[in-house]
């Protein structure tokens, strides 16, 4: 594993691969332990690895590990990893689900887990509905990830494990404001920002740094700067999500390009483009932005009306502003000092990130 000395970044791919053995080695001993009931009971956990392993950044365990050293942990404390781990797994658990409630078909680069399920049940020509399936088996995969996240967490330090179930607490409140903002067909920006903090703010930035500092027994000394840095800095990682989500290539991306326009997302961009749209571009964005059947030529039209309203350049500012916020907040932050140079490298990387 890496040093402190590495290059950030580096440790973000070391650290990857570390967390992502220790989930392979648990979904794989998992997996045997089950098999023993035969072939069918591993195939959720075969689909549960392929999902985790396929693809992301794994920034919730960097931030997780720079707060721990930052704190004064041991670089080389395994619990930091299986910390990582259970995070990815989380996140693995928000990803199956959401995938089910925005009924999107792909992911990473592969067939979403519902669809896969639901295409495997319709070419065998079982009973019942193939979609209900394909769903079913999807909302028990993400039960598994949630429960090995657990697992994972077991004989943690009280103070982390609070913080870890505050964390799911506000992942899923988060995901049914964005539900809710959907159904209603989008809101206004303050909708959009308190679902921007506790879908992706807290639950990708502030909460994984806090349980890295618990881990280190250092919470008390460091939530406060950590808050500082994390909350608007979890706000610019969920803009650019936004972006990506209305722009992004999905050869980066790994699914359809404008899938949130198509979903019609409670996003800041969204909202902005809605205040300041008239006449044919207002009518777009309120009859089409929103419909699952929006065809390409259609996203393109609403692309359009985000950049002429001036809302993806605001967001683009608004970004840039947040992480610079985030990184004034580390100045004197009493970290380590090498963890505080590697949350700014961080940073600046989920600021410019392309996928």
């Amino acid at each position: 594993m890496s040093t402190v000395g590495d290059a950030p970044l580096d440790t973000v791919i070391l650290l990857g691969r570390r967390v992502d053995d220790r989930i392979s080695a648990l979904l794989e001993a998992e997996s045997a332990r089950w098999s023993t009931l035969g072939s069918d009971a591993a195939e959720p956990l075969c689909a549960l690895s392929a999902m985790v392993l396929a693809g992301g950044k794994r920034m919730r365990p960097a931030f997780c590990y720079w707060a721990f050293v930052g704190a004064g942990g041991d670089p080389e404390d395994g619990r930091v990893v299986d910390a990582g781990a259970a995070l990815e797994l989380l996140h693995c658990f928000a990803l199956v689900h959401d995938d089910v409630m925005d009924a999107s078909m792909r992911r990473r680069g592969l067939p979403s887990v519902h669809a896969d399920y639901g295409a495997r049940h319709r070419d065998a020509g079982w009973r019942g509905e193939s979609r209900r399936f394909g769903e079913g088996v999807a909302i028990l995969v993400g039960n598994f990830a949630f429960v090995y996240a657990d697992l994972l967490m077991a004989g943690m330090p009280h103070q982390a494990v609070d913080v870890f179930t505050e964390l799911r607490l506000e992942a899923n409140m988060g995901q049914y404001l964005d539900m809710l903002g959907s159904a209603r067909g989008g809101g206004d920006r303050a909708l959009a920002r308190q679902i921007c903090l506790y879908k992706s703010g807290k639950y990708t930035v502030e909460r994984p740094l806090h349980l890295g500092a618990a881990l280190a027994g250092g919470l008390t000394d460091f939530d406060a700067v950590l808050s500082a840095y994390g909350l608007p800095l979890g706000e610019a990682f969920q803009l650019r999500d936004d972006l990506l989500g209305a722009f992004g290539d999905p050869a980066r991306t790994g699914k359809p390009v404008g899938d949130d326009l198509r979903e019609g997302k409670a996003t800041t961009l969204c909202a902005l483009a809605r205040e300041r749209a008239t006449g044919a571009a207002a009518r777009l964005l309120a009859e089409r932005l929103g419909a699952p059947d929006l065809a390409d030529a259609e996203v393109a039209a609403l692309q359009a009306v985000l950049v002429e309203t001036g809302a993806k350049a605001r967001v683009e500012a608004r970004l840039e502003a947040l992480v610079d916020e985030a990184v004034s907040a580390l100045t004197g932050s009493g970290m380590v000092p090498a963890a505080s140079d590697a949350l700014v490298d961080l940073a600046y990387f989920v600021a410019d990130r392309d996928h």
